[in-house]
C-alpha cells in the first residue's frame, strides 16, 4: 500500500482503513475502492473469511477483533460472516474474493476497482 506509507501516516491509520473495509466487504458484498487497497483489503478479507470456517472461540474472537461495528447493516457482521459467508465456502479451500478493474476515478485519474466476494 504504496500510498499510504509516507510521511505522516501511521501503522495505526492503515490498520484502520483496512478494518473499515474488510468490515463493509462483508456487511455489503462488494465495495468500490482504489486498486491498491482493493488488493491490500483482499488478503485480509480472505484471512477473516478463512478463520470463520474454523468456529473456534478462539477463532470467532480474532475475526471480532478484526471487525469493526457496521450500524447500518441489517445483521451484525460477525453473525452474518459466521453463518452465511463461512456456510457458502465451506468447500473452498481459497481465492474467496475478486478485484475488478473499472477504470480510472475522473477527479485524480486514480485507478478504481470493485472488491466482492464469490
Amino acid at each position: 500500500m504504496s500510498y499510504i506509507n509516507k510521511e505522516g501516516k501511521t501503522t495505526a491509520r492503515r490498520n484502520m482503513i483496512i478494518r473499515q473495509q474488510v468490515s463493509d466487504v462483508i456487511a455489503y458484498n462488494r465495495i468500490t475502492t482504489t486498486f491498491s487497497r482493493a488488493k491490500e483489503t483482499q488478503k485480509h478479507v480472505d484471512y477473516v473469511i478463512n478463520l470463520s470456517k474454523k468456529k473456534t472461540l478462539a477463532s470467532k474472537r480474532a475475526i471480532a477483533s478484526m471487525l469493526l461495528d457496521n450500524k447500518q447493516a441489517d445483521v451484525s457482521t460477525l453473525l452474518k460472516l459466521l453463518d452465511n459467508i463461512a456456510k457458502k465456502h465451506a468447500t473452498r479451500n481459497g481465492g474467496y474474493t475478486r478485484v475488478l478493474r473499472i477504470g480510472k476515478r475522473r477527479g485524480d485519474n486514480v485507478e478504481e476497482a470493485i472488491l466482492e466476494i464469490i
